[in-house]
């Protein structure tokens, strides 16, 4: 079984991800080229086709755009390579760096992955009422392909090219 397929606009940019069948079809249908196919081979009863690893769709589809990417646990993880910002130790919880219970908000801005240790100890100080918590690195919004590394465990090395901000921690996978 080949793995998902990256599906771009006409435009190059990607707009989703979809199964290798789907993927297929929309090259079969006439609607979008294969730019990397897989070495699998799949029979038909009258042809044989290579699933595509990489979709160009013919026309330009207007997709709807969030400002800003929602913020949730495993976005946040991901961001942050799944290790704590304060000790670099596996993370289990998240942190607000500047605390709720002090009028911090629950932006990307604000969030952290740490570790459970981390966590209980810092309780709701603030990283300047403490000497011993020094974030690894400021808390920002993920970059806008910050999806595709969400959608796939592993990213495809075929996508590579077309994901111009890839995050930092996402792992690559040569898929046949």
């Amino acid at each position: 079984m080949v793995g998902p397929v990256l599906v771009l606009n006409a435009t190059y940019e990607p707009i989703s991800v979809v199964s290798s069948r789907r993927g297929l079809v929309l090259v079969l249908g006439g609607k979008a080229d294969a730019l990397a196919e897989s070495q699998e081979v799949w029979h038909s009863e009258r042809a044989v086709h290579c699933p595509p690893q990489v979709v160009r769709l013919r026309y330009y589809v207007k997709v709807p755009r969030r400002r800003r990417a929602p913020l949730h646990r495993r976005a946040l993880f991901a961001r942050d390579d799944h290790k704590c910002q304060y000790c670099d130790s596996v993370a289990e919880c998240i942190d607000h760096v500047y605390p709720r219970s002090r009028g911090g908000q629950h932006v990307w801005e604000n969030v952290v992955a740490c570790c459970r240790r981390c966590n209980l100890a810092k309780g709701d100080k603030l990283l300047s009422d403490t000497s011993q918590f020094n974030l690894r690195r400021p808390p920002t919004a993920p970059s806008p392909t910050m999806w595709v590394a969400l959608s796939v465990r592993t990213v495809p090395i075929s996508w590579v090219p077309f994901l111009p901000e890839l995050p930092d921690g996402v792992q690559l996978a040569a898929i046949a």
